[in-house]
């Protein structure tokens, strides 16, 4: 075995180490409201410029593309019902998860790694605390909700984006726009996009804490741990978005 792979399997197993700690602590010490609201604002709140920015202007290209490709056909008036589907099922949760990672993954990974290179963390041992409950659990789980809302938001933002382009650029007017758009995405679609996004909330958080928890060295390495987090997370989004799907679509047919 390389020393590559052996690496990889040491990584996989501490991340593994890193989420049971913070599934144990929830379970013997519960939640702290006070501090998954502050990181909610941090996490969901402050990435709502990006998120929504890059919503309606990916459902904006949607329309343009998808019609110039259907007008061959005569089919342009179904615009809505591929608007819909992309940004309910895929883009709307891949793409706000990446979002995320960019803004928030580096962010943590980056405070968590400075904090552990000035012996930070260690000090909070020293002190009789745990670091798991006090970096890691309400980040984690302030990630899992807020990520699904700004979903939901960057679907309706992106659907409204494709509106306008389908109106005022291809002559469809929006009551076909929105009739296309309701024919064609179901509850079950919106569901399983949301169900996505808390996957990515929890993979996106998680990753970058343990890349910052897991920095070795001086400050030169808080920029490489940064990279790695948010290189890392995204990739695990994208990996984690297939095998989810696939076992959405196998759930959805039972």
């Amino acid at each position: 075995m390389s020393q590559k792979v052996k690496d990889f399997v040491t990584a996989l197993g501490d991340y593994s180490l890193l989420v049971s700690l913070v599934v144990r602590d929830i379970r013997r010490n519960g939640v702290d409201i006070r501090e998954i609201s502050k990181h909610i604002i941090s996490i969901g709140i402050r990435s709502l410029p990006i998120v929504l920015l890059t919503a309606v202007f990916t459902g904006m290209v949607l329309a343009l593309q998808t019609a110039y490709g259907l007008q061959r056909f005569g089919a342009k008036n179904y615009v809505g019902n591929l608007v819909g589907l992309s940004l309910a099922r895929e883009l709307g949760p891949v793409l706000t998860a990446v979002m995320v990672c960019g803004r928030v993954g580096a962010g943590i990974a980056a405070e968590l790694a400075s904090m552990v290179v000035t012996e930070q963390v260690d000090a909070i041992r020293a002190l009789g605390g745990d670091p798991i409950r006090r970096l890691v659990t309400s980040r984690l789980l302030a990630g899992i909700i807020s990520m699904p809302l700004l979903s939901g938001l960057a679907l309706l933002v992106g659907v409204s984006g494709g509106l306008a382009v389908a109106v005022g650029e291809l002559g469809i007017s929006a009551h076909q726009y929105y009739r296309s758009y309701l024919y064609a995405v179901q509850i079950r679609d919106v569901t399983d996009g949301l169900i996505k996004s808390v996957a990515f909330g929890g993979i996106v958080v998680s990753i970058a804490c343990y890349k910052g928890l897991s920095c070795r060295g001086g400050t030169e390495e808080v920029g490489r741990t940064t990279t790695k987090a948010v290189v890392t997370g995204s990739l695990a989004v994208f990996i984690s978005n297939f095998f989810i799907t696939k076992l959405l679509i196998i759930l959805n047919f039972k």
